[in-house]
Parts: structure tokens; sequence; C-alpha cells
């Protein structure tokens, strides 16, 4: 069946987004059609939004509003600017901000080494860090990259990096999750768990 360009073309847009197949496409584009038309009217103000009153810290690179050179985090007079807790994406500053237990500052990578996507060390923000380090009154890098073979290679990476500078640096503890069970875990959540132990 032909659908109408428009229709198309929504779905078309849908698809380019992460986790969005052909179903879950076609799915949203009918229900914005039969929608209200202040549902599809608030989905396009707040998608043109999106772009035009957002930005990145000047500082750090996560996000903050259009205008603003530093994010709320780099002007805080309160955070503790000698440890950078060092994230992949912005979504990782909100998840460690939800716990209430970091004070420091971060710095937003944008994304991780990865070879086999073209992702070198120029295609991410790590010189930026390196210059923050350089410039002196850091103490200590926390590096929070994922737990995955390119968060890995990333976090290497940086600390061969950072090592001239003789500063501290961290990596998140990575082992079993609260409520889990060990006969669940998988080999390397063990492997990591084990050798993490801390004493009591």
């Amino acid at each position: 069946m032909m659908l109408p360009e428009s229709i198309q073309s929504l779905i078309n847009a849908l698809e380019r987004l992460p986790g969005i197949g052909p179903k879950s496409a076609s799915r949203l584009a009918f229900y914005l059609l039969r929608a209200a038309d202040d549902v599809s009217e608030d989905l396009a103000l707040a998608l043109a939004n999106l772009k035009a009153n957002t930005a990145f810290c000047q500082e750090c690179f996560n996000i903050t509003e259009a205008g603003r050179e530093r994010c709320e985090v780099c002007e805080s007079v309160r955070r503790d600017g000698s440890v950078i807790c060092v994230v992949e994406e912005a979504l990782d500053v909100l998840a460690l901000e939800r716990t209430g237990g970091y004070q420091g500052k971060y710095h937003v990578l944008q994304g991780v080494l990865s070879p086999i996507e073209g992702v070198g060390p120029d295609d991410l923000k790590i010189k930026q860090l390196i210059a923050r380090v350089a410039n002196g009154g850091v103490k200590e890098v926390i590096l929070a990259t994922n737990p995955s073979m390119e968060g890995d290679a990333t976090a290497q990476y940086l600390h061969s990096q950072l090592k001239p500078f003789g500063i501290q640096v961290t990596r998140l503890a990575r082992g079993l999750p609260m409520g889990g069970d060990l006969e669940y875990a998988d080999q390397n959540t063990l492997s990591r768990a084990l050798s993490g132990r801390q004493n009591m």
C-alpha cells in the first residue's frame, strides 16, 4: 500500500532514531495522525526548541541552555573543581547527579573510542580534558565510561594520556548489583566483583 508522502517521510525520520524500527516508527506516525492536533503541535514545537534552545558547555561539554557559555555545574562554586568525572554522554551526568553522592565536576567525551565505527581520539573531547588537567588544580580524574569493550578501551587510553600529569586516576567500581543473585550474574561481572573486593 502506498502511503501519502507526508506520512512516509515521518516514518522514515522516526526510523532514524535509536531503538525505533520500521514497525514502531509506523505505529508512532499513525498515532500522531489520529491524535489531537495539540499532541503533534507540542511535539513539533519541542523538537524545534531542542536545537534552538540548547548548547554545549564550553568547559565540560555537557548540555546547557543556549546563550550560556558554561553549565550550572561548571559555574557552581559549591562543586569541587579538583575532581573531574569523565563520562561518555550527557545522560551519564544525569544518572550520576540523581545519586546525590558526587560533588565534583564533569567532562563529557561525547562518545567512546570505536575503531570499527571510525571514532578516534580526535573525534571526542579528549584534548579538551587534557587541557583542563594541564591548567592545574585537578587532583583526581574518575573514569566513568561504560563497562563495555569500547568504554574500557577509552578508559585505558585516557589513563595513558593522564599518567604524565601525576594526578590520581580512578575507575568506577564494578560488581554485583544490589539485590542480585550470584547464580544469575555473568562470568565477567563475577570476575570483576572478585577482583574489586574491599575490606570490611
